[in-house]
Protein backbone atom coordinates (compact mmCIF):
# COMPACT_ATOMS: atom_id res chain seq x y z
CA UNK A 1 0.00 0.00 0.00
CA UNK A 2 1.40 3.36 -1.13
CA UNK A 3 1.15 6.05 1.97
CA UNK A 4 -1.10 8.67 0.19
CA UNK A 5 -0.09 11.46 2.70
CA UNK A 6 3.64 10.56 2.23
CA UNK A 7 3.22 11.59 -1.72
CA UNK A 8 1.25 14.79 -0.50
CA UNK A 9 4.42 15.77 1.49
CA UNK A 10 7.07 15.18 -0.70
CA UNK A 11 4.89 16.70 -3.79
CA UNK A 12 4.18 19.95 -1.44
CA UNK A 13 8.19 20.04 -1.07
CA UNK A 14 9.05 19.64 -4.13
CA UNK A 15 7.15 22.54 -4.83
CA UNK A 16 8.93 24.67 -2.37
CA UNK A 17 12.30 23.43 -3.33
CA UNK A 18 11.33 24.53 -7.04
CA UNK A 19 10.50 27.91 -6.19
CA UNK A 20 13.30 28.50 -3.84
CA UNK A 21 15.62 28.04 -6.72
CA UNK A 22 14.54 31.08 -8.14
CA UNK A 23 14.96 33.29 -5.08
CA UNK A 24 18.08 35.66 -4.59
CA UNK A 25 20.56 34.73 -1.71
CA UNK A 26 18.81 30.98 -1.84
CA UNK A 27 21.96 28.09 -1.14
CA UNK A 28 21.42 26.91 -4.57
CA UNK A 29 24.09 23.91 -4.60
CA UNK A 30 22.03 22.33 -1.38
CA UNK A 31 18.46 22.98 -2.94
CA UNK A 32 19.50 21.74 -6.53
CA UNK A 33 20.85 18.55 -5.05
CA UNK A 34 17.25 17.71 -3.26
CA UNK A 35 15.55 18.97 -6.27
CA UNK A 36 17.26 16.26 -8.49
CA UNK A 37 16.44 13.73 -5.69
CA UNK A 38 12.78 15.00 -5.45
CA UNK A 39 12.31 15.56 -9.34
CA UNK A 40 12.21 11.38 -10.17
CA UNK A 41 10.06 10.57 -7.04
CA UNK A 42 7.53 13.13 -7.89
CA UNK A 43 7.53 11.63 -11.53
CA UNK A 44 6.48 8.71 -10.06
CA UNK A 45 3.97 10.25 -8.18
CA UNK A 46 2.59 12.15 -11.05
CA UNK A 47 2.45 8.77 -12.90
CA UNK A 48 0.33 7.00 -10.22
CA UNK A 49 -2.00 9.83 -9.46
CA UNK A 50 -2.67 9.54 -13.30
CA UNK A 51 -3.73 5.70 -13.13
CA UNK A 52 -5.85 6.20 -10.49
CA UNK A 53 -7.49 8.84 -12.00
CA UNK A 54 -7.52 7.19 -15.09
CA UNK A 55 -9.18 4.03 -13.48
CA UNK A 56 -11.44 6.43 -11.67
CA UNK A 57 -13.12 7.94 -14.77
CA UNK A 58 -13.19 4.55 -16.77
CA UNK A 59 -15.37 2.78 -13.47
CA UNK A 60 -18.05 5.80 -13.86
CA UNK A 61 -17.89 5.17 -17.22
CA UNK A 62 -19.17 1.94 -16.56
CA UNK A 63 -22.84 3.81 -15.85
CA UNK A 64 -23.17 5.07 -19.20
CA UNK A 65 -24.48 3.21 -21.72
CA UNK A 66 -22.84 5.23 -24.55
CA UNK A 67 -19.53 4.95 -22.76
CA UNK A 68 -19.74 1.79 -21.26
CA UNK A 69 -18.38 -0.19 -23.91
CA UNK A 70 -15.14 1.78 -24.11
CA UNK A 71 -14.57 1.52 -20.41
CA UNK A 72 -15.26 -2.04 -19.79
CA UNK A 73 -12.35 -2.20 -22.88
CA UNK A 74 -9.75 0.23 -20.76
CA UNK A 75 -10.41 -0.91 -17.60
CA UNK A 76 -8.46 -4.14 -17.55
CA UNK A 77 -5.89 -2.19 -19.23
CA UNK A 78 -5.16 0.24 -16.49
CA UNK A 79 -5.73 -2.47 -13.62
CA UNK A 80 -3.30 -4.52 -14.93
CA UNK A 81 -0.91 -1.45 -15.24
CA UNK A 82 -1.26 -0.98 -11.55
CA UNK A 83 0.86 -3.03 -9.33
CA UNK A 84 4.11 -2.39 -11.58
CA UNK A 85 3.14 1.50 -11.58
CA UNK A 86 2.96 1.01 -7.75
CA UNK A 87 5.95 -0.73 -7.17
CA UNK A 88 8.31 1.59 -9.26
CA UNK A 89 6.26 4.75 -6.95
CA UNK A 90 7.52 2.19 -3.47
CA UNK A 91 11.13 1.75 -4.83
CA UNK A 92 11.33 5.41 -5.51
CA UNK A 93 10.06 5.99 -1.73
CA UNK A 94 13.03 3.86 -0.36
CA UNK A 95 15.47 5.81 1.43
CA UNK A 96 18.47 6.96 -0.24
CA UNK A 97 22.00 5.99 1.20
CA UNK A 98 23.61 9.30 1.11
CA UNK A 99 26.54 7.81 -0.33
CA UNK A 100 25.03 6.25 -3.60
CA UNK A 101 25.84 9.26 -5.71
CA UNK A 102 29.55 9.38 -4.81
CA UNK A 103 32.56 8.29 -6.33
CA UNK A 104 33.98 5.28 -4.94
CA UNK A 105 37.70 4.16 -3.30
CA UNK A 106 38.35 0.54 -4.56
CA UNK A 107 40.81 -1.78 -2.56
CA UNK A 108 41.89 -5.25 -4.25
CA UNK A 109 44.21 -7.48 -2.07
CA UNK A 110 44.91 -11.11 -2.70
CA UNK A 111 43.95 -13.91 0.32
CA UNK A 112 45.02 -17.23 0.37
CA UNK A 113 46.44 -19.28 -2.50
CA UNK A 114 49.86 -17.39 -2.93
CA UNK A 115 50.96 -16.77 -6.43
CA UNK A 116 47.98 -17.81 -8.04
CA UNK A 117 45.67 -15.24 -5.46
CA UNK A 118 47.49 -12.58 -6.79
CA UNK A 119 47.03 -13.24 -10.40
CA UNK A 120 43.23 -13.58 -9.55
CA UNK A 121 43.33 -10.56 -8.10
CA UNK A 122 44.61 -8.58 -11.05
CA UNK A 123 41.94 -10.48 -12.96
CA UNK A 124 39.33 -8.36 -10.74
CA UNK A 125 41.43 -5.33 -11.28
CA UNK A 126 40.50 -5.82 -15.13
CA UNK A 127 37.42 -6.72 -14.74
CA UNK A 128 36.49 -3.57 -12.95
CA UNK A 129 38.60 -1.58 -14.67
CA UNK A 130 36.66 -2.68 -18.12
CA UNK A 131 33.30 -2.34 -16.10
CA UNK A 132 34.10 1.57 -15.23
CA UNK A 133 34.95 1.89 -19.07
CA UNK A 134 31.44 0.19 -20.06
CA UNK A 135 29.76 2.35 -17.31
CA UNK A 136 31.79 5.65 -18.92
CA UNK A 137 33.06 6.23 -15.95
CA UNK A 138 36.88 7.07 -14.65
CA UNK A 139 39.45 4.42 -12.93
CA UNK A 140 42.36 5.61 -11.34
CA UNK A 141 44.81 4.16 -10.18
CA UNK A 142 46.24 5.52 -6.82
CA UNK A 143 48.50 2.77 -5.56
CA UNK A 144 49.54 -0.43 -7.43
CA UNK A 145 51.99 -3.07 -6.40
CA UNK A 146 52.90 -5.73 -8.90
CA UNK A 147 54.35 -9.30 -8.03
CA UNK A 148 57.04 -10.44 -10.16
CA UNK A 149 54.70 -13.06 -11.75
CA UNK A 150 52.10 -10.23 -13.30
CA UNK A 151 50.02 -10.49 -9.98
CA UNK A 152 49.02 -8.06 -7.94
CA UNK A 153 50.16 -7.14 -3.94
CA UNK A 154 48.05 -4.58 -3.57
CA UNK A 155 45.25 -1.69 -5.50
CA UNK A 156 43.94 1.03 -4.36
CA UNK A 157 42.04 3.10 -7.15
CA UNK A 158 39.18 6.26 -7.37
CA UNK A 159 36.34 5.36 -9.88
CA UNK A 160 34.53 8.33 -10.65
CA UNK A 161 31.37 8.90 -12.46
CA UNK A 162 27.38 8.26 -11.88
CA UNK A 163 26.03 6.47 -9.24
CA UNK A 164 29.78 4.83 -9.20
CA UNK A 165 29.00 3.34 -5.32
CA UNK A 166 25.44 2.93 -5.87
CA UNK A 167 26.51 0.31 -8.61
CA UNK A 168 29.93 -1.09 -6.40
CA UNK A 169 29.00 -1.47 -2.81
CA UNK A 170 27.68 -4.64 -2.92
CA UNK A 171 31.07 -5.80 -4.49
CA UNK A 172 32.90 -5.53 -0.80
CA UNK A 173 33.73 -8.77 0.65
CA UNK A 174 35.77 -12.12 -0.56
CA UNK A 175 36.01 -13.14 -4.18
CA UNK A 176 36.83 -16.71 -4.19
CA UNK A 177 38.13 -18.29 -7.85
CA UNK A 178 38.53 -22.28 -8.50
CA UNK A 179 40.53 -22.93 -11.75
CA UNK A 180 43.96 -24.94 -12.86
CA UNK A 181 46.81 -22.27 -12.52
CA UNK A 182 49.33 -21.70 -15.13
CA UNK A 183 51.88 -22.77 -13.58
CA UNK A 184 50.17 -25.96 -12.69
CA UNK A 185 52.05 -29.16 -14.63
CA UNK A 186 49.53 -31.75 -13.09
CA UNK A 187 46.08 -29.80 -14.36
CA UNK A 188 44.57 -29.93 -10.90
CA UNK A 189 42.11 -26.92 -9.81
CA UNK A 190 43.22 -25.12 -7.17
CA UNK A 191 40.73 -22.35 -4.72
CA UNK A 192 41.93 -19.17 -3.96
CA UNK A 193 40.89 -16.07 -3.04
CA UNK A 194 41.02 -11.83 -3.32
CA UNK A 195 39.62 -9.40 -0.89
CA UNK A 196 37.82 -6.40 -3.04
CA UNK A 197 36.57 -3.61 -0.87
CA UNK A 198 34.90 -0.51 -1.81
CA UNK A 199 34.51 2.51 -0.19
CA UNK A 200 32.50 5.88 -0.88
CA UNK A 201 34.55 8.65 -1.73
CA UNK A 202 34.33 11.10 1.45
CA UNK A 203 34.07 15.08 1.52
CA UNK A 204 36.11 17.06 4.23
CA UNK A 205 32.61 17.90 6.04
CA UNK A 206 32.01 14.07 6.44
CA UNK A 207 35.31 13.36 8.17
CA UNK A 208 37.43 16.08 10.33
CA UNK A 209 40.89 14.59 10.59
CA UNK A 210 42.94 16.71 13.40
CA UNK A 211 46.48 17.42 12.27
CA UNK A 212 48.06 15.93 15.75
CA UNK A 213 46.11 12.76 14.60
CA UNK A 214 48.62 11.97 11.69
CA UNK A 215 51.97 11.43 10.98
CA UNK A 216 53.67 12.19 7.59
CA UNK A 217 56.31 10.31 6.19
CA UNK A 218 58.08 10.21 2.75
CA UNK A 219 59.85 7.37 1.93
CA UNK A 220 60.72 5.24 -1.64
CA UNK A 221 58.33 3.10 -3.41
CA UNK A 222 58.89 0.06 -3.24
CA UNK A 223 57.67 -3.56 -4.97
CA UNK A 224 58.17 -5.06 -8.64
CA UNK A 225 58.98 -2.44 -10.96
CA UNK A 226 56.76 -1.48 -13.40
CA UNK A 227 54.73 1.70 -14.34
CA UNK A 228 53.08 2.73 -11.24
CA UNK A 229 56.18 2.74 -8.85
CA UNK A 230 58.74 5.02 -8.75
CA UNK A 231 62.58 4.98 -7.63
CA UNK A 232 61.83 8.41 -5.58
CA UNK A 233 61.75 9.26 -2.57
CA UNK A 234 58.55 10.94 -3.27
CA UNK A 235 56.36 8.19 -2.17
CA UNK A 236 54.16 9.41 1.19
CA UNK A 237 52.76 6.97 3.89
CA UNK A 238 49.90 8.81 6.46
CA UNK A 239 49.34 6.75 9.33
CA UNK A 240 46.06 7.98 11.30
CA UNK A 241 47.15 7.39 15.07
CA UNK A 242 43.58 6.79 16.74
CA UNK A 243 42.77 4.49 14.14
CA UNK A 244 46.29 2.66 12.90
CA UNK A 245 45.14 3.04 9.65
CA UNK A 246 48.15 3.34 6.89
CA UNK A 247 47.46 4.83 3.70
CA UNK A 248 50.26 5.01 1.07
CA UNK A 249 50.52 6.70 -2.29
CA UNK A 250 53.25 6.30 -5.20
CA UNK A 251 52.80 8.91 -7.77
CA UNK A 252 55.65 11.18 -8.58
CA UNK A 253 54.33 14.38 -7.09
CA UNK A 254 54.73 14.44 -3.82
CA UNK A 255 52.21 16.96 -2.99
CA UNK A 256 49.96 15.25 -4.87
CA UNK A 257 50.77 11.91 -2.96
CA UNK A 258 50.02 13.75 0.64
CA UNK A 259 46.17 14.81 -1.38
CA UNK A 260 45.73 11.24 -2.35
CA UNK A 261 46.92 9.74 0.57
CA UNK A 262 44.49 11.90 2.55
CA UNK A 263 41.55 11.53 0.22
CA UNK A 264 41.78 7.52 0.58
CA UNK A 265 41.98 8.21 4.77
CA UNK A 266 38.80 9.75 4.95
CA UNK A 267 37.48 7.45 2.75
CA UNK A 268 38.60 4.81 4.95
CA UNK A 269 37.26 6.46 8.38
CA UNK A 270 34.06 7.51 6.71
CA UNK A 271 33.49 3.86 5.99
CA UNK A 272 34.48 2.99 9.32
CA UNK A 273 31.98 5.12 10.83
CA UNK A 274 29.23 4.35 8.31
CA UNK A 275 29.52 0.35 9.61
CA UNK A 276 29.64 1.74 13.01
CA UNK A 277 26.33 3.79 12.48
CA UNK A 278 24.66 1.00 10.26
CA UNK A 279 25.88 -1.69 13.32
CA UNK A 280 24.36 -0.20 15.71
CA UNK A 281 21.08 0.78 13.66
CA UNK A 282 19.98 -2.92 12.81
CA UNK A 283 21.84 -4.71 15.96
CA UNK A 284 22.80 -8.05 15.68
CA UNK A 285 20.37 -8.84 12.16
CA UNK A 286 22.04 -8.35 8.96
CA UNK A 287 21.39 -7.75 5.45
CA UNK A 288 21.41 -10.63 3.05
CA UNK A 289 23.09 -8.18 1.06
CA UNK A 290 25.63 -5.53 1.63
CA UNK A 291 26.81 -6.48 5.40
CA UNK A 292 30.40 -4.76 4.68
CA UNK A 293 31.87 -7.48 6.19
CA UNK A 294 35.22 -7.52 4.38
CA UNK A 295 35.62 -11.55 5.27
CA UNK A 296 31.94 -12.91 4.19
CA UNK A 297 32.65 -15.19 0.76
CA UNK A 298 30.42 -13.46 -1.81
CA UNK A 299 31.35 -15.05 -4.69
CA UNK A 300 33.04 -18.05 -6.63
CA UNK A 301 34.20 -17.97 -10.11
CA UNK A 302 34.86 -21.10 -11.26
CA UNK A 303 36.71 -21.52 -14.42
CA UNK A 304 35.88 -24.99 -15.65
CA UNK A 305 32.46 -24.70 -15.15
CA UNK A 306 32.55 -21.12 -16.96
CA UNK A 307 30.62 -20.30 -13.83
CA UNK A 308 29.63 -17.16 -11.15
CA UNK A 309 27.68 -17.75 -8.27
CA UNK A 310 27.21 -15.03 -6.13
CA UNK A 311 26.17 -16.85 -2.74
CA UNK A 312 23.99 -14.20 -0.94
CA UNK A 313 21.24 -14.10 -3.41
CA UNK A 314 21.72 -17.31 -4.70
CA UNK A 315 22.62 -16.12 -8.52
CA UNK A 316 24.24 -18.76 -10.89
CA UNK A 317 25.40 -17.52 -14.31
CA UNK A 318 27.24 -19.45 -16.91
CA UNK A 319 28.67 -16.42 -18.44
CA UNK A 320 32.16 -16.08 -16.53
CA UNK A 321 34.13 -14.90 -20.15
CA UNK A 322 32.17 -12.21 -20.21
CA UNK A 323 31.25 -11.47 -17.14
CA UNK A 324 35.40 -10.88 -16.34
CA UNK A 325 35.54 -8.81 -19.70
CA UNK A 326 33.62 -6.28 -17.28
CA UNK A 327 30.04 -7.93 -18.17
CA UNK A 328 29.05 -7.22 -14.83
CA UNK A 329 25.35 -5.67 -15.51
CA UNK A 330 23.07 -8.69 -14.79
CA UNK A 331 25.25 -9.42 -11.29
CA UNK A 332 25.06 -5.58 -10.49
CA UNK A 333 21.17 -5.17 -11.56
CA UNK A 334 20.46 -8.83 -9.54
CA UNK A 335 22.36 -7.51 -5.94
CA UNK A 336 20.41 -3.90 -5.98
CA UNK A 337 17.33 -6.04 -7.06
CA UNK A 338 17.59 -7.94 -3.77
CA UNK A 339 18.31 -5.54 -1.92
CA UNK A 340 15.59 -3.20 -2.88
CA UNK A 341 13.19 -6.46 -2.02
CA UNK A 342 14.89 -6.52 1.31
CA UNK A 343 13.89 -3.27 2.29
CA UNK A 344 10.44 -3.07 0.89
CA UNK A 345 9.40 -6.11 2.86
CA UNK A 346 11.20 -4.81 6.25
CA UNK A 347 9.08 -1.55 5.63
CA UNK A 348 6.07 -3.85 5.02
CA UNK A 349 6.79 -6.28 7.99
Amino acid sequence: MVPLDRLQQITERFEYVEAAMSQSGADIAALGREYAELRPVVAEIHEYRALLKGIAEAEAMLDDPELRELAEEELPLLRARLPQVEEKLRLSLLPKDAADARPAILEIRPGTGGDEASLFAMDLMRMYQRFAESQGWKFNIVEMQETELGGLKELVANVEGEGVFAKLKFESGVHRVQRVPSTESGGRIHTSAATVAVLPEAEDVDIQIEPGDIRIDTMRASGAGGQHVNTTDSAVRITHIPSGIVVVSSEKSQHRNREIAMQVLRARLYDAERQRIDAERSGDRKSQVGSGDRSERIRTYNFPQGRLTDHRINLTLYKLDQVMQGDLGDVVDALIAEDQATRLAEIDG
